[in-house]
């Protein structure tokens, strides 16, 4: 039986499950804290005991340092562990580098919490992998019928006509490490330039197995020649060289609002696009949808009374 409250949104802390007594991703310092991955707007520092896949643990680590947690419980994709009454077993979500899917059992009944997830592939991550559950609890960020992510190959093959040399704007945690990649394996005339604060998490990237690909830290004598050059820069620098001359501006997402010119965009997304909801719900076969982190009424019409759809935010 599915219980409708399994979950529920508890204020400003975010994602609850009081039958474990525990948080998914809280925004807010938790007891219990299950860390669906490492970027900040899912992993805050100062929790007491956080359960999550090495890779989140190692560079939450990086980022927070003595503040990261209390304590690390460090579980691999598919071997289950127990908080309080629920069973949880981490599945690979494909969304960056030790990105997990929570799956959660109780009473006879599954809940798969997706955390942020993709289906294109990266090379830069493992591969999300499926499992049929009860209720599906995923991100919607993009569950709109009008939003289609176009193939990230083609986008990225693009810089290939742009001769100047790029600025490069990307999240560093993630969307850098696939962008060196997709850079190196499909523009390779192209010399890729890291930001400072890049180069440890691809230290980290690169320690786990996942070498992003051919760059080197950035030196400012290197962008004053005309080289093909491709420095790939987080937003705060981003945003701050603005008025660059000299050199091609773009910035890699999958928002609208985050291409900086109508000439040469990169729409490049890490997170599922409307078709690729549509291929979860198949693949996990829920007799329940319910969403989060964005707008469900899409799916919500789009199901009618064939599957029910809740919006919990």
């Amino acid at each position: 039986m599915i219980i409708d409250d399994f979950v529920i949104i508890d204020g400003e802390n975010g994602l609850y499950c009081k039958y474990g007594d525990f948080y998914l991703d809280p925004k807010l310092p938790a007891k219990h804290a299950v860390v669906t991955h490492a970027h900040a707007d899912h992993a805050v520092s100062g929790n007491n005991e956080v359960y999550c896949t090495r890779a989140t643990a190692t560079i939450m680590q990086l980022r927070y340092e003595r503040t990261a947690a209390k304590v690390f419980h460090i579980t691999p994709y598919n071997e289950p562990f127990t908080i309080g009454n629920v069973k949880i077993t981490f599945i690979s979500a494909g969304h960056m580098l030790g990105s997990a899917q929570v799956l959660m059992e109780y009473d006879g009944t599954r809940y798969l919490y997706t955390g942020d997830y993709k289906l294109q592939p990266d090379a830069t991550c493992e591969p999300i992998e499926w499992v049929t559950t009860d209720v599906l609890i995923t991100e919607s960020t993009f569950a709109d019928p009008a939003v289609i992510h176009p193939d990230p190959v083609e986008e990225i093959k693009k810089i290939n006509d742009i001769k100047s040399n790029i600025l490069l704007g990307a999240y560093g945690l993630g969307k850098s490490q696939r962008l060196i990649n997709l850079i190196t394996a499909h523009a390779p005339q192209k010399k890729i330039l890291v930001h400072h604060r890049i180069m440890p998490i691809n230290a980290i990237y690169e320690h786990m197995g996942y070498s992003p690909g051919k760059y080197q830290m950035y030196g400012r004598k290197l962008m004053k020649v005309q080289d093909e050059f491709v420095y790939i820069v987080p937003p705060f620098t981003f945003d701050s060289y603005i008025r660059a001359t000299g050199v091609k501006r773009l910035f890699a997402s999958g928002w609208k609002n985050l291409q900086v010119n109508q000439q040469d965009t990169l729409f490049i997304s890490d997170h599922v696009d409307w078709n690729d909801i549509l291929e979860t719900i198949t693949r996990t076969q829920p007799k329940q949808v319910w969403t989060l982190h964005g707008d469900g009424r899409h799916l919500k019409n789009h199901f009618k009374d064939d599957i029910f759809v809740k919006i919990l935010n």
